[in-house]
């Protein structure tokens, strides 16, 4: 789910935004880190990138020879956030479709959960779609529901991630 990860990355500051204080270039270096960081969006080792926590180690500047640029390598802590097959998560149902749900975990935008992977739920159609069991618990839009990983799969073009879940186990199904 949420991984503490150790990354290096490569900074560059543009000519202009140089300055001989340290801490106003130490804060230009802090800044592109960020705006880079949250642009990145998601890489298949790691999943989303959420955060940065902090800044381990900020290493000799570099200047580019064409543009006067500065390359600073830097060390950083962060926060991101993956899927493993077998983990127990809670989504929140953004789409009912007459064979399963879409829902919403985290950054993760396409949680499939099948009515094959339902035991003993069954579509009930109308304005607002619903899967409803003999005990009249309800799956429906904007519902949380507790759900197991199957599967994972990375879409490289997206830089997103897909999951298929299921609702077979102990203590799993629509949350109150």
């Amino acid at each position: 789910m949420y991984l503490e990860v150790r990354l290096p990355w490569n900074v560059i500051i543009p000519a202009e935004n140089l300055d001989q204080k340290g801490l106003i270039l130490q804060r230009s270096i802090i800044i592109r880190l960020l705006d880079e960081f949250a642009c990145k969006k998601a890489t298949k080792d790691l999943g989303y990138y959420l955060a940065v926590t902090s800044l381990e180690h900020i290493g000799e500047g570099k200047v580019r020879q064409n543009t006067g640029d500065v390359l600073f390598p830097v060390v950083f802590n962060g926060l991101t956030f993956k899927l493993f097959r077998g983990e127990i998560l809670e989504g929140i149902v953004h789409k009912v479709l007459k064979h399963g749900v879409f829902l919403r975990c985290g950054p993760v935008e396409n949680v499939y959960l099948s009515h094959l992977k339902m035991p003993d739920y069954k579509y009930v159609p109308g304005e607002n779609p619903v899967f409803m069991n003999d005990k009249l618990s309800r799956i429906g839009k904007d519902m949380s529901v507790r759900f197991i990983v199957i599967g994972t799969k990375w879409l490289e073009a997206e830089r997103e991630f897909q999951a298929l879940v299921s609702l077979e186990g102990d203590f799993l199904g629509p949350v109150s």
